[in-house]
């Protein structure tokens, strides 16, 4: 059939947003060590966003877009890119990339409960269950006596969940928001005005700015895959997949990211998996599958018969 997705190309997509989508933590928790962290989540997304435009007008595509869309194109560029991932980078300067990938995937439960909030959305029995079980995995996280103890490790997760918030409310504004219908040139347009965002935020900081002749081989290398496969291959894959495959395939992402970061931040870094982030991993991963799933909770559907 004509719109049969190839299946390679599927397998190629979900290897993209299990694997390098986790491994991004590994390689921005290099980059952070050596770069100020605007800086290099800046250089990140500029540089992806000008090859995006720059592939955009080999196919054809046109970047047109009303003033009304480049306006929403910014501020979802900055909920997004700017903090929702400008400070994770930064936060990475203090807590370990499993940490913080494992701190992220309670997402799902951060945007349900600005849905509450903001959208007046009934909660469902199942998502109540998965909101109670997230917070009792983020517990687990972050009450651990070796991360407490890690220099300035409760700013770090202080501001992943400023990220959180960001991501959350940026999933809600982008869902009705007007925006170019092409996804290439949204991503393009997003990246772009977030990475200048960061750009002028790594001046307001004052940051220091490192020449790419002077970064170690380590960090050249992490820029590189943070902008070819991070940020455009991804993100292509992503988009590819919601076209082809239902969303809750392409959810399941949400499970193995966090997976991927612990064993390489283990594997590269040295990083120390515990047994409490492996029991807080459980829980919190459970709550995100009560939270996503669709079916109904038998026992509480009799009760409401």
């Amino acid at each position: 059939m004509k719109n049969q997705p190839k299946s390679s190309l599927v397998i190629l997509s979900f290897f993209s947003i299990y694997v390098i989508w986790g491994s991004t933590y590994l390689l921005n928790k290099i980059a952070v060590t050596e770069l100020a962290p605007f800086m290099l989540a800046g250089i990140r997304f500029f540089t992806a966003g000008i090859l995006i435009f720059i592939i955009a007008k080999f196919m054809g595509i046109s970047l047109k877009l009303t003033r009304k869309q480049f306006v929403n194109t910014i501020i979802a560029g900055f909920l997004f890119l700017t903090i929702g991932n400008g400070f994770v980078v930064w936060a990475l300067k203090y807590v370990d990339s499993g940490f913080a990938a494992l701190e992220i995937s309670a997402q799902p439960l951060i945007v349900l409960l600005l849905m509450r909030v903001f959208q007046g959305k009934r909660i469902r029995w199942m998502s109540m269950i998965g909101v109670l079980l997230g917070f009792i995995g983020i517990y687990l996280l972050v009450s651990q006596k070796q991360v407490l103890n890690q220099e300035n490790s409760v700013l770090g997760m202080f501001m992943i969940f400023v990220c959180m918030f960001c991501w959350g409310y940026g999933s809600i504004f982008v869902s009705r928001a007007d925006l170019p219908k092409n996804f290439f040139v949204n991503t393009g347009y997003q990246m772009l005005s977030g990475g200048a965002m960061l750009f002028l935020g790594s001046f307001v900081f004052g940051e220091t700015w490192v020449l790419p002749s002077d970064w170690s081989s380590d960090v050249q290398i992490s820029m590189l895959l943070l902008v070819l496969f991070g940020s455009i291959v991804a993100f292509t894959a992503f988009n590819y997949l919601l076209k082809f495959v239902s969303p809750e395939k392409v959810a399941t992402s949400t499970y193995v990211n966090p997976l991927v970061a612990l064993v390489l931040g283990w594997y590269f870094l040295g990083e120390i998996i515990t047994v409490q982030s492996i029991l807080a991993a459980v829980v919190l991963l459970t709550g995100v599958y009560f939270i996503n799933s669709k079916k109904k909770l038998i026992l509480f559907e009799r009760f409401k018969k």
